[in-house]
């Protein structure tokens, strides 16, 4: 299985609301452990090592290209 990147919701926007709202009132140590918590449950749904290395490679290349604020 290789890495799907292409949107797969019926509703892209709904999906990113959804996320966006978990972490509206919770504060900064919460929101990591949130994603840090989703981030595991959706791998583990996955289940293929060779795709969460994958996601995590595409993920760090995304983020050496932010710049600090």
């Amino acid at each position: 299985m290789t890495l799907r990147t292409e949107s797969r919701f019926a509703d892209p926007d709904a999906a990113y609301r959804l996320l966006v709202e978990a972490h509206r009132t919770i504060d900064p140590a919460q929101s990591a452990a949130l994603d840090a918590a989703l981030v595991l449950l959706l791998a583990n749904h996955i289940g293929d090592h060779a795709v969460f290395a994958e996601a995590i490679a595409i993920a760090r290349s995304v983020v050496a290209d932010v710049k600090p604020a």
